[in-house]
Order: C-alpha cells, then sequence, then structure tokens
C-alpha cells in the first residue's frame, strides 16, 4: 500500500459543526503539547489521536496509569510491563523500532521515581536505534511532568537529571530520528520548559491557575486577557494552533472514541437503605462469608519474561504500513534484514572491549564537564556499538570505573591483593561519589611524584571551572583526613595520602591549568 501525499485525521468538530483535521505528516515534523486540568478530556484527546492514526504510524505510548492498555485488543497494540531492568527495556525499545510494532509501556506498577528511570532507558533504545530503523514513530508521553518536571521534588536528583535529559532528546532532537514527541500535561507551570518549547502544536483545555493560564497564552501567541477563556471550556473542548492543526487559534470539540479506559469518572449514586444504625453496624462489624477470600494478599500479575515479551514483538506485524516514511525522508527497503547474532565475548574480550569504551569517552575533549547521566548513556551506546553482550555496568559500577579510568590507574592491578591501590580505593569509598575521582587523580600524581596539580588542574578533574570550588573540595578531604596538604618555603604546595608513603613534587597552586578553556573563571 502506497502512501497519500497527504494524510489528515479527523480530530473533532469546530463550533459551528466543521471538521477539525490534523495533518499527520506535519504533526511528525513539528511536535505536539497538550496541556488541561483533570476532567478536561486530556486522556480522551490522546486517544482519539491515537485511534485515527493507528492505521498510518507506528505508535509507542508512555503510560504512567495503565489507562492506553485497552488499545491491545483493538488495535494490537504490545502491552510491555515495566517489572523488568532498565537494560532489558533497552533491548525491547531497540526491537520495537527494528520490527515497527506499536506498543503501550505500561507504568502503573511502579513509583513515581522508577517510572522516571524505565522511561528514560526506553526512551533512550528507542532514541539510540541504528539509523536503519530511524522509520516515523509518533510517541505519545501522558502525565509529562513526571518525567521532564520544572523542579526537583521527593525523586532523587540523578533519577530526574536521567528522565528529564531522555525528555529533552525526545523533543529536541528526535525528529531527525523520525521520533515525534506528543507530550500532555496537566500543569504547564510544572513542566520544564526547555521540552515544552519544542513543540510547535499545541491543544490547550480547561485550566483555572493563573500561571498555567498565562503560559498557556504565552504559547499561543494571546494577550492576557485574553487566558481567562481557558476556564470557561468545557470538557472534550480544546483551543488549537500549529502548522499541523491552524493557522489561527480555533476551538475544537474533540470527536468520539472505538475504545475505553479502564478507570472511569466516579458517578453519583443513591445510598443503600439500611433500616436502622443497628442493620449498619451489624454490616460493618459482622464478618462475611467469603471474607477471606475477598480480602486475601494480593499478588502482583505474573509478567512476562523478557525474552517473551522479544519473541512476541517479533512476531508481530503492524495492521498497515500505509505511512512508509515522512514526505521528506527518503525511500525504505520493504523488509527489514534481521540482524547476525552478537558474537560471544571471552571475560578478557568483554573486558578490553569495555575499558575502551572508556577511554574514548575520557579521550573527549568536553568529558570533564558533562554530567555523569549523559556520559553513562554514552557508554551504553558504545557499548551496543561494540555488540558487547552480558548485563551492562551499573551507573554506580560505571561511575567507579570511570574515576579509576581517569585517574589512569589500571583496575585489575589496584584490586590485586598485593597493590597498594586497594587501601587508596578504601579512602576514595569514604568520599561522595562525585569527589571520588578528583581525589582519584590527586592520589595518582602523588603516586607518580609528578608536579602538585594547582587550584585549575584540581578543578578540571572534578568537572568544573572554578579554582575556588577547587580549594573547597580539598579543604574537605583534609577535614575526611584522606590527603595532607602543605606548603614549602616558596609557597608551592604539596599534596600528600596519608599511611602511604606519597606525595607530590611541590607545585603552584595558581598556575593555569595545561588546557583550561577560554572561559574559565578565576574563583566563585
Amino acid at each position: 500500500m502506497t502512501a497519500p501525499a497527504k494524510v489528515s485525521i479527523n480530530l473533532g468538530t469546530h463550533p459551528d459543526g466543521s471538521p477539525v483535521a490534523l495533518d499527520l505528516e506535519e504533526l511528525l515534523a513539528t511536535r505536539l503539547l497538550v496541556q488541561g486540568n483533570s476532567g478536561s478530556g486530556k486522556s480522551h484527546l490522546l486517544r482519539r489521536l491515537l485511534e485515527q492514526s493507528a492505521p498510518w504510524v507506528q505508535q509507542v505510548v508512555i503510560d504512567p496509569e495503565g489507562d492506553f492498555v485497552t488499545l491491545a485488543e483493538r488495535y494490537g497494540h504490545v502491552v510491555v510491563d515495566t517489572q523488568r531492568g532498565e537494560a532489558d527495556l533497552q533491548r525491547i525499545a531497540a526491537r520495537v523500532r527494528q520490527h515497527r510494532v506499536s506498543v503501550v509501556l505500561n507504568l502503573e506498577e511502579l513509583d513515581a521515581e522508577q517510572q522516571m528511570r524505565a522511561t528514560a532507558a526506553f526512551l533512550g533504545g528507542l532514541f539510540d536505534a541504528d539509523r536503519d530503523f530511524w522509520y516515523p514513530l509518533l510517541l505519545v508521553v501522558d502525565e509529562a511532568q513526571i518525567f521532564a518536571p520544572m523542579a526537583a521534588g521527593e525523586v532523587s536528583d540523578e533519577a530526574r537529571k536521567v528522565s528529564l535529559g531522555a525528555m529533552t532528546n525526545l523533543m529536541s532532537r528526535g525528529r531527525k530520528r523520525g521520533l515525534a514527541g506528543v507530550i500532555a500535561t496537566q500543569r504547564l507551570a510544572k513542566l520544564a520548559k526547555n521540552v515544552a518549547a519544542e513543540a510547535s502544536n499545541f491543544l490547550m483545555g480547561r485550566t483555572f491557575l493563573d500561571i498555567d493560564m498565562a503560559r498557556a497564552a504565552d504559547l499561543l501567541g494571546l494577550e492576557r486577557r485574553q487566558a481567562e477563556m481557558f476556564r470557561d471550556l468545557k470538557s472534550g473542548r480544546f483551543v488549537a494552533l500549529g502548522p499541523a492543526l491552524a493557522r489561527r487559534p480555533l476551538t475544537v470539540h474533540i470527536g468520539p472514541v472505538e475504545t475505553a479506559p479502564r478507570s472511569t469518572s466516579p458517578k453519583l449514586m443513591p445510598l443503600p437503605q439500611m433500616g436502622s444504625a443497628e442493620n449498619a453496624q451489624e454490616l460493618i462489624f459482622t464478618p462475611g462469608a467469603n471474607e477471606d477470600r475477598l480480602f486475601a494478599p494480593r499478588r502482583p500479575p505474573p509478567v512476562a519474561s523478557t525474552a517473551d515479551v522479544l519473541a512476541q514483538l517479533a512476531r508481530s506485524v503492524p495492521s498497515t504500513q500505509a505511512l512508509e516514511t515522512a514526505s521528506d525522508s527518503a525511500p525504505q527497503p520493504a523488509s527489514v534484514p534481521t540482524p547476525a547474532p552478537a558474537p560471544t565475548l571471552s571475560p578478557e574480550q568483554r573486558q578490553a572491549a569495555i575499558d575502551s569504551a572508556l577511554r574514548e569517552i575520557l579521550d573527549q575533549s568536553d568529558a570533564g564537564f558533562r554530567t555523569i547521566a549523559v556520559l553513562y548513556q554514552d557508554f551504553l551506546v558504545r557499548c551496543r556499538i561494540r555488540r558487547i553482550t552480558g548485563e551492562p555496568l551499573s551507573l554506580a559500577a560505571f561511575r567507579r570505573r570511570l574515576a579509576v579510568a581517569h585517574a589512569g590507574i589500571d583496575l585489575a592491578e589496584a584490586e590485586a591483593d598485593d597493590s597498594p591501590w586497594g587501601e587508596v580505593l578504601t579512602l576514595a569509598g569514604a568520599l561522595p561519589e562525585d569527589m571520588q575521582g578528583t581525589f582519584l587523580t590527586v592520589a595518582r600524581a602523588a603516586f607518580d611524584r609528578r608536579i602538585c596539580p594547582s587550584d585549575a588542574e584540581v578543578a578540571q578533574a572534578f568537572g568544573s571551572r572554578s579554582p575556588g570550588r577547587a580549594r573547597r573540595l580539598l579543604a574537605y578531604m583534609e577535614e575526611r583526613q584522606v590527603i595532607v596538604c602543605r606548603l614549602d618555603g616558596l609557597g608551592r604546595r604539596i599534596i600528600a595520602i596519608p599511611g602511604l608513603a606519597w606525595e607530590t613534587e611541590p607545585g603552584d597552586p595558581n598556575a593555569p591549568a595545561a588546557a583550561r578553556t577560554p572561559e574559565a573563571t578565576s574563583a566563585d
């Protein structure tokens, strides 16, 4: 089946009864932001969009509440449960792109932080797919403020950074990879601005808070006095604007849907007639006949193994492949060749491949100034390129290996029973994780009897451009008794490692770094 020159879907109707169409190919190139308070019809809108576009384009739904799993029965979406490791989710996501299967990532069994980590891993697998599999894909993220929060909440900073980075990649760099982001949120004020700003199409529903109305008006190009209109919108009605929708703001009443969510809005019902207070007390204080069965401890539903899900993805074929490519894409092959199985590596070969990937990362000029989450994603991509089999390094293990490699320490030699580096690694473990690499760099300089690193060089090792921060780091390490600093008669600094006969040669603490950037600052 050959894709038509233009594919439009019927989103709903204008107040005058005329249909409102959404240009699907334009949407794939320009992305969409949906906003609406609870009860505004936001999920109904997403379901309408997914149902109408299902025959034309592959779909992935990030579903934090499990509302969209009902798409599986009618439209053939594969439901991916998330009670599995992040590495498994990345592999499943890669197969999703390879076989062009529509899926729903069901996150309802996870808490907020686990949802963020699972989504980041899955989006990373979609984003890092081979170029041969960059087919058009509509990626819908419900409750996007969970995965791209405006400010830190109760989750860890690490989980927030990984999730926010994945969402930013989706909205800012996903288009070239065929990923068309559709993000929906209840609160614009809670959604990271750099994620929301990448959308060019908007559907704004009912909202009551002034800050959300003001942001919605700004995105639509309306005056502040016109923002009051969002309070008056009825459920299921949205203001549409964007190249895929309309060149001027217009109101659209979202059309009906063919599937239903598992949860529905509560409806008022009359209370049962008790007869008397004694009858009511008897009902709640007297055990029932089937209570042992009804109130037995809940067991989570069985989760399909990763192998079973991958096999299901490989067997599944989308019902229609009408939209083969976006209008400006090159023709794609009719069939996708199955990649050859990854070669089996010996433990020594696997270790050498991991070390090579770490060295490549460290050889990049900006590696010291990138966050650990970004470096970890880069490392996972390089491992996939090298086809390194087995369970990948965890984030904590990667951080430790990167710190050791950055200091130029051979890990196998350091972990030997008679190696003095074992004591140094123990000292490093007493420091916060982000300081361990800096300490090992200083320890390596002391072991080699090199000139003492200057403040600028210590700051570089930490990933900063502030010598003032370097001085605070050294003072903190000295307080923790992992280093000893002293000055010679000429004011040059010497750093020694307590318990070992290691110390640096005297060095000027104010000397510039060997490769400092022009924008380096003097102190903070």
